[in-house]
């Protein structure tokens, strides 16, 4: 069922939020997110249904465990420091104005004064005789009436929200028909073959949740002020438009704490589910309390190339993408980094993508479909979109084409030649180029991160474009790379400046695609050197403290043989002695092995090694591994080899001791 793909999509997010007082006087206000209060015989999707007596034991249980039941209205005056909340504080909400809410959810909250959200999809509660929920016909009884709805607000205890008006679907999302949430996907027109545009994208979101909006203040009598996210999915226009018209809390399903940073437009619940019984509820407020982020959720990662995947023929292309999908399957990888960029010649720069964009040739309209196949038909839980962030081969007569990075003639100590085609980072319209196309990517793609490509680097001889020199000249030092690489003092303070620029463009490019993915992850590759040779900074322009504070993930390419290493066993021990210099890098930090040998006609490594190999990682506290590249169509690494080497750590959240 699409609510079940959907919703699912949305889990393992996770960060914190104290409403009101400091996070050393009380916990996270906690959000729960009930469907039906039905027996499972009796609801229409019995995997989102709790039973009535599960219902009214969660209502006991909070009560005795001592949190208080707080409203929407209590939510507000605390962010604006009107009141404090309770130590322990629980909102509740109920999705898709359900019957069952009335019947046995309504008689409990009513006798204890419990308040509560209901949040309500308009177009439903208007329908006659069936509604359409995702494909399945239901009939209008199962849904309350306005009269109702009504009953229940003018209670004082009920704060009726918009789940919008009619976008509690899926739509058309690419060429191949995967069918996406309306609220945020650009409709695929296969009649036209043509996508809607920005502002018709936007035209119909306004229409709806001025609809939404209308309806609820002439059948209700109130306009709302909550606004319910149908299966969590929302994005920065469905915030302006939403806000236009009178929202000041929203409501998704990202399933991190509510700390103190994180705004009342994305409020966090906790989905309640048909097995969420005491114990399952109770570890669930655990995570919370406990601040658990994504860093604590063991990555066990496959680095997938597309371009082994692609066919141009639409059968084979969909065969691929089965046979991806099984491999996934018995892998017992949860995350992806899947390649969005299209480079076939294996030069490490892109001359073409798989998505639509504004600057780059398009090799074929697949990312968006093969990323959201293995995330409804696989147990990854997070998909990223491998992206280079300066390695663009523009098509000739763009005007950034000729915007590159420059290396100055002649060596320089210890000198790096990256062999890379990239665009200055100091070239303004290099720059904007950039960030269109991952706001491109953003704006086609239902992902939950974005992993840079090892080209964020410039060597000690880079750059000396006429765009960098000018830089060079406004950081206070001299236009001339050689003047500055003759200098120790010089070369330190350029280097800093360097590694901090690069990493500023991709805070930029995560920033463009948060727009569209709020809850957007973000991962880099770092060479390994950087972490075992200070003087590699330098060469590289990298730095593996910057690295551990600009993004959330770390992707050391901890790859012996790449970097010719005599010993791989120590080249590994000598990498995790690097990182344990930063607290809590390991968190924060993956380690990608390499399963080909490129300097041995890409000989496969062996499996077994590469098991050896995660094993003794996770023995001496790893969290997180990965590898590249996945050889599907040779099977390579065996897949029954890594899955026993992947279930050495389990994919639970790590948690402290209680």
């Amino acid at each position: 069922m699409l609510r079940t793909l959907l919703v699912l999509l949305l889990f393992g997010s996770s960060s914190s939020f104290a409403l009101g007082q400091s996070e050393s006087e009380q916990r996270p206000l906690l959000v729960l997110a009930y469907h039906e209060i039905a027996s499972p015989t009796e609801a229409i999707a019995p995997e989102y249904a709790v039973t009535p007596t599960m219902f009214v034991r969660h209502i006991d249980w909070l009560r005795n465990t001592g949190f208080t039941f707080v409203s929407v209205e209590e939510v507000i005056a605390a962010r604006e420091g009107r009141v404090r909340l309770p130590a322990r504080a629980v909102l509740l909400t109920f999705d898709d104005g359900y019957a069952s809410f009335y019947q046995h959810a309504w008689p409990m909250l009513k006798m204890l004064r419990i308040p509560a959200v209901v949040s309500v999809v308009t177009s439903w509660h208007e329908a006659a005789g069936h509604i359409n929920l995702d494909g399945q016909p239901v009939s209008r009884e199962r849904f309350m009436s306005w009269q109702q709805l009504r009953e229940i607000q003018d209670s004082g205890l009920v704060e009726l929200a918009s789940h919008t008006h009619d976008l509690h679907h899926g739509i058309p999302g690419n060429p191949q028909g995967s069918l996406r949430a309306a609220a945020t996907t650009r409709l695929f027109d296969a009649a036209t073959r043509r996508y809607e545009t920005e502002p018709e994208y936007a035209a119909r979101i306004a229409s709806d949740l001025r609809q939404s909006t209308s309806l609820l203040r002439r059948r209700a009598g109130r306009t709302p002020r909550v606004w319910t996210w149908p299966y969590g999915r929302y994005n920065e226009t469905m915030q302006q438009k939403a806000v236009a018209l009178g929202m000041q809390v929203g409501l998704t399903l990202e399933d991190g704490a509510n700390a103190a940073e994180v705004s009342l437009l994305r409020l966090r619940r906790i989905l309640i589910q048909a097995n969420t019984d005491i114990g399952e509820l109770r570890y669930q407020i655990r995570l919370r309390d406990a601040r658990v982020s994504e860093n604590d959720r063991p990555q066990k990662i496959a680095h997938i190339d597309l371009d082994y995947i692609y066919d141009p023929n639409p059968e084979q292309l969909r065969r691929n993408v089965n046979h991806l999908v099984d491999r996934l399957t018995w892998l017992g990888v949860n995350v992806v980094y899947l390649q969005a960029f299209s480079d076939p010649d294996a030069n490490g720069s892109a001359a073409a993508v798989y998505f639509p964009n504004r600057h780059l040739p398009v090799t074929a309209d697949v990312f968006s479909y093969v990323a959201w196949e293995i995330r409804t038909r696989t147990p990854v839980r997070r998909v990223y979109a491998w992206m280079p962030l300066l390695a663009w081969e523009l098509p000739a007569g763009h005007p950034a084409q000729a915007q590159l990075v420059r290396a100055e003639a002649g060596p320089a100590r210890g000198s790096v030649n990256m062999g890379y085609h990239r665009l200055s980072p100091f070239s303004a319209l290099a720059r904007q180029t950039i960030l269109e196309i991952y706001e491109d990517l953003a704006h086609h793609s239902s992902i939950e991160g974005v992993i840079f490509h090892d080209d964020i680097t410039l060597s000690d001889l880079e750059d000396s474009s006429e765009m960098a020199l000018a830089t060079y000249r406004d950081w206070g030092l001299p236009g001339s790379v050689r003047e500055i690489a003759a200098n120790d003092e010089l070369l330190g303070r350029w280097t800093v400046l360097k590694i901090n620029s690069l990493d500023d463009l991709a805070s930029q490019a995560a920033a463009v695609m948060r727009r569209d993915i709020p809850a957007l992850f973000t991962a880099r590759n770092l060479y390994a050197q950087v972490a075992l040779n200070p003087r590699a900074e330098v060469w590289y322009a990298q730095a593996l403290e910057n690295s551990l504070r600009h993004y959330d993930f770390t992707a050391i390419m901890a790859m012996p043989y790449m970097e010719g290493a005599a010993d791989p066993v120590r080249f590994q021990l000598d990498l995790l002695e690097s990182l344990r210099r930063f607290p809590g890098a390991l968190r924060k930090t993956i380690f990608e092995l390499q399963s080909v040998d490129w300097k041995r006609a890409q000989a496969p490594i062996p499996s077994l090694e590469m098991a050896r190999t995660i094993e003794m990682l996770y023995a001496n506290g790893v969290i997180h591994v990965g590898y590249y590249p996945d050889m599907l169509f040779q099977s390579h690494p065996d897949p029954a080899v890594m899955r026993q080497a992947l279930s050495g750590r389990s994919s639970d959240p790590l948690l402290p001791a209680p």
